[in-house]
């Protein structure tokens, strides 16, 4: 395990988010449209009766995008799962302030500075970076 697996974690996570995010403004621009129309009863007795039709208005690209879209963003969510169970199984294999320094800098994208205030104890961004290096190193 090496620290790009992190880094893949971060970044599946963000395409996930972008995906969703595309598919949303693809859904807003389905529009619902509704109308009435008047007609007659085709059989005896002929009285006019109104009819409402409702639906959408999209073009054959947009809907047919938009199933793409979906379908990839399925196909992601799937590795992203996948690279999350590998990471949380091998968070479990690592020290707990090892686990704390990695949760704070590559989940929560903090930096060295909220790291070290974080782990408290007279940590400095200095010495929690180190240390998180010589671990990655060392794996």
């Amino acid at each position: 395990m090496d620290k790009k697996i992190l880094n893949d974690y971060i970044d599946a996570c963000a395409v996930i988010r972008e995906t969703e995010a595309e598919i949303r403004k693809l859904e807003k621009k389905r529009k619902l449209v509704q109308d009435k129309v008047t007609g007659s009863n085709p059989e005896w007795p002929y009285e006019p009766r109104s009819f409402s039709l409702g639906g959408t208005v999209e073009t054959v690209a947009d809907a047919n995008r938009l199933n793409f879209e979906k379908h990839i963003l399925e196909m992601q969510k799937e590795d992203a799962e996948k690279i999350k169970r590998q990471v949380e199984e091998w968070m479990l294999t690592v020290p707990i302030r090892m686990q704390r320094i990695i949760r704070y800098k590559i989940f929560e994208e903090k930096t060295w500075d909220q790291v070290a205030i974080r782990m408290g104890r007279k940590a400095t961004k200095d010495s929690v970076r180190m240390e998180f290096e010589r671990f990655m190193d060392d794996s």
